[in-house]
């Protein structure tokens, strides 16, 4: 399955196929279960043309089976949903019980440890947190496995994926969301929520689907995320994440928009 949006905008990396999946795809590489490691890297192997794939257990973290549709998992991490609010905003070194967990955790990594005693830094308040929590679209009917997968390996005459997501930098990532908003009077067909790398791949991404506007989710804003996979995907990527119907959309578009016209030509070199 090929993209002409990607070939136009001369992508550096493989468009990834993401989907929602009741059945492990073959040779498709996946986490050993307890492996504790950042979910972006799945997405990052597809980018790079090796097809990945997780499921509830081998996500690499709680914030990466949460960010990819297996439910509440923040529920499992060290000290509750209480023990989470704390590590990403203020700290959880105000209660004994806190204390006494990121004691147990320098064990295991006094990175951790430093994170879940001091915060991250992301929200104000634990309070703050929780509130975006509860406004996260869990989904009640959690999948088997997410798949990713490079586009270009999709057959003919295979199922559709639910999301088709890009590798992008800030002169494509412009690009995009011109051409996403082309065939629209609006000016909101893509929004750049606070979240994790997986959530904007996945959770957030999938919500998106069902929508009957649906709209492309920018990705990779997430410092730790970009962090991770800064080797790998490059320092200056971010994600465009949009459900199969926009991106077929916006394929459609592609020949008669600003693609061939002289700014474009332009900014991307070519002229």
């Amino acid at each position: 399955m090929k993209s002409l949006i990607a070939e136009t905008l001369g992508l550096r990396f493989s468009p990834v196929a993401i989907s929602r999946v009741s059945e492990r795809p073959a040779k498709a590489l996946q986490f050993k279960e307890g492996r504790r490691a950042c979910a972006m890297h799945l997405y990052a192997c597809a980018a790079q043309g090796r097809a990945a794939v997780a499921d509830r257990a081998t996500c690499g973290c709680v914030g990466g089976a949460a960010g990819f549709g297996f439910g509440d998992a923040f529920q499992n991490f060290p000290g509750g949903l209480r023990g989470f609010c704390g590590f990403l905003s203020s700290g959880n070194a105000d209660t004994e019980e806190g204390r006494a967990m990121g004691e147990s955790l320098a064990a295991r990594s006094a990175s951790f440890a430093e994170h879940y005693l001091h915060g991250e830094g992301y929200k104000r308040s634990p309070e703050l947190v929780r509130q975006w929590h509860d406004a996260l679209p869990f989904a009640e009917a959690m999948p088997s496995f997410v798949s990713f997968r490079p586009l270009g390996g999709i057959e003919e005459g295979e199922a559709a994926p639910e999301l088709v997501s890009f590798v992008v930098d800030a002169d494509q990532l412009s690009a995009l969301v011109v051409l996403a908003n082309y065939a629209t009077p609006r000016s909101d067909r893509v929004t750049i929520p606070f979240a994790s790398g997986c959530q904007s791949v996945g959770l957030l991404a999938f919500a998106e689907v069902a929508s009957a506007y649906p709209r492309a989710v920018v990705g990779l804003t997430d410092l730790s995320a970009r962090k991770a996979v800064r080797r790998s995907l490059g320092a200056g990527s971010l994600t465009f994440t949009m459900p199969w119907k926009l991106f077929r959309e916006m394929e459609e578009n592609a020949p008669d928009c600003f693609f061939q016209r002289h700014t474009f030509r332009e900014l991307m070199g070519r002229e």
